[in-house]
């Protein structure tokens, strides 16, 4: 072992050397960058002319240069040695010990490969990279001078250190490796098993399709079956109820025309009247499937569900009739809620209904409302509910009855559209579906419990919203009688001619000026252009890639105090559905009554602002 003195700066060195390599061999995962890292740092440190690293095979009996620095050419890959006693790396893989030779011309004890002759290489040192447990050892490191040299003893010791820190990221690598191929072959095997176990449940299914099944084991291999079914009972029913109402229409309005071409005009309001009762039924069908497939176009507002049941108090008692007894018990600080006040007026009456029937001949329906803090899925009021509530604060509303109840057949059905234990002619069975769906679409969560014999509660929960801005929850109803302000300017933004047509002719009977388009940008050159313009009324489904919502957004970056008010039937993701709309912006759902239209577009021009700007005061009126 050379016993050469090193000085206190080279031991620095060497001790800043082994720091700096450390952090890469523990945070690299990259065995080829941690190799030529330690080759040039080793020879950096050491400050020799070359560094290496050679690779045991697997046949035991090759070594083969993995990394190297200071070489004319590359030899990684190429260049080979043989791994027995006769050469020094060989020897050093077999004892363990380092293999210094300071002057390898005058070397008796080992052969040396040729490519170090030809390099110039005088000087020698190995030291052997250990392997991990269970494995052979991963190569030899070398450093070479092309000048004679006495390695000291230090050098030996930080070549020694150098190796060692190389040993333990080969084996982090390795093991790291073993993990991931473990962890792949663990997942092919999972995925086998899953395969193996759904085909072991589809077996099973088909063999207890008469027993009663947990339906959630099952949920999986019959989704695909109660969707189709789903699909087919709501088809069906909207089939049979639509073509009912279009008999009606078609009948009334062919009955109309013979009327008419007869003389005989007296007749015909009962057609009129027919045909528009059939109408709205058919306004109200869609409303409820929208209501359900969460797609309804809502307008949410903060309100107070207790002052929503008092101001409904007196129509609750008149449906219901006086052998049902109808109690609250409302919360004196209850949240407010932010939800659509005209579908949650819908929702309680559809309940109270519902309830109402249930009962065969005398009863009580109980209101409640109460606040909810739910912090483990579930509210001590659902313990009985076949359902559990996310985490949050909720409002919560709880219609109870005492009637006929139902069956745990009938409440797995509940919730699905048409589905109805009323004899026909009695029920659309959409009003639990329309309610699902309000409350799902409002952020909230609706559950059944019911027991044959003993009454149904429904629970619905609505978010609380945090605030002190409330609406008004009195039912009012707006005049259609109020005479239009002279001069008054309507954009009016709709793709189908025949409805354009219509409503523009209503507004142009109550007095108003109205700008036709057709689509979003030929509006806008409305919007760009001086024209006066009071109000903007847009359907919101509108062609050629901009819609109602963001023709009323880019108008008001021109015409900031603009009123809109937007007409749909059917919205899905153009209105921004849960939340609220900005001042000056309402909504009017189709088909629309035409004096409910004309006193809508009264109500929000009656609010539209004061002290318009002079350029605004002066722009021309269109003549239509």
């Amino acid at each position: 072992m050379p016993s050469n003195p090193t000085s206190p700066a080279d031991r620095r060195k060497q001790e800043i050397g082994l720091a700096r390599f450390g952090e890469l061999a523990l945070k690299s995962d990259d065995l080829d960058e941690i190799l030529n890292e330690a080759c040039r740092l080793a020879r950096e440190v050491l400050a020799t002319d070359l560094a290496k690293v050679v690779e045991l095979q697997e046949d035991g009996k090759n070594l083969i240069v993995r990394a190297g620095v200071g070489w004319k050419e590359n030899i990684v890959g190429v260049a080979t040695i043989k791994a027995d006693e006769n050469t020094s790396e060989g020897h050093c893989l077999m004892t363990g010990e380092p293999m210094i030779s300071p002057n390898i011309a005058k070397e008796e004890r080992f052969q040396y490969p040729p490519f170090l002759i030809e390099h110039g290489v005088q000087a020698v040192a190995n030291v052997i990279i250990i392997g991990g447990q269970d494995h052979p050892p991963f190569g030899v490191l070398q450093v070479d001078s092309r000048h004679p040299r006495e390695f000291t003893e230090s050098d030996t010791l930080f070549l020694r250190s150098y190796a060692n820190l190389i040993a333990a990221a080969v084996e982090r690598i390795r093991v790291a490796k073993d993990i991931r191929e473990q962890e792949a072959k663990l997942r092919s095997q999972l995925s086998e098993m899953v395969t193996l176990r759904t085909q072991e449940l589809t077996r099973a299914n088909e063999r207890l399709k008469s027993e009663a099944v947990d339906r959630y084991r099952v949920e999986e291999a019959l989704r695909q079956s109660m969707k189709m079914e789903a699909v087919g009972q709501l088809t069906g029913g909207l089939a049979h109820d639509f073509n009912n109402l279009l008999a009606i229409i078609s009948g009334s309005i062919q009955l109309m025309s013979k009327r008419i071409s007869q003389g005989r005009t007296s007749e015909i309001g009962q057609y009129l009247q027919a045909a528009t009762t059939s109408v709205d039924r058919a306004a109200a069908l869609t409303h409820r499937l929208l209501a359900f497939s969460r797609r309804q176009t809502l307008d949410p507002k903060p309100i107070s569900i207790n002052g929503l049941i008092e101001s409904m108090r007196d129509i609750f008692i008149r449906t219901v009739g006086p052998a049902i007894k109808i109690e609250t018990n409302l919360a004196t600080d209850l949240w407010p809620t932010l939800c659509d006040s005209n579908q949650l007026e819908n929702a309680i009456l559809n309940l109270i209904i519902n309830a109402r029937d249930a009962i065969p001949d005398s009863g009580q329906i109980q209101i409640e409302t109460s606040n909810s803090i739910v912090t483990d899925w579930r509210s001590p009021q659902t313990d009985n509910l076949s359902g559990r509530v996310p985490n949050g604060e909720y409002t919560a509303l709880f219609v109870k009855d005492t009637g006929q109840g139902m069956s745990a057949a009938v409440i797995e059905r509940a919730f699905d559209p048409f589905f109805t234990t009323k004899p026909i002619g009695q029920g659309t069975g959409l009003g639990l579906s329309m309610i699902y769906g309000f409350v799902q679409q409002s952020g909230g969560h609706v559950f059944l419990s019911s027991s044959q014999g003993h009454g149904t509660t429904v629970a619905i929960y609505l978010p609380r919203f945090v605030g002190s801005e409330l609406a008004s929850t009195d039912m009012k109803i707006i005049s259609p009688s109020v005479q239009a302000e002279p001069d008054i300017v309507i954009l009016l933004v709709e793709d189908e001619p025949a409805i354009r047509q219509v409503m523009a002719d209503v507004l142009i009977e109550s007095g108003y000026h109205i700008i036709e388009a057709e689509n979003g940008s030929s509006a806008m050159q409305h919007i760009l252009s001086p024209t006066r313009i009071d109000l903007v009324i847009s359907d919101v489904g509108l062609p050629g890639g901009m819609n109602g919502r963001q023709l009323a957004e880019s108008a008001r970056q021109y015409r900031a105090a603009l009123k809109v008010l937007f007409v749909t039937g059917y919205a899905e993701q153009a209105m921004l559905t849960g939340e609220r709309m900005e001042d000056g912006m309402e909504i009017i759902s189709k088909p629309f009554n035409i004096e409910t239209f004309v006193a809508k577009v009264h109500h929000i021009l009656a609010k539209r602002t004061e002290g318009k700007s002079l350029t605004e005061q002066s722009k021309p009126v269109p003549q239509r």
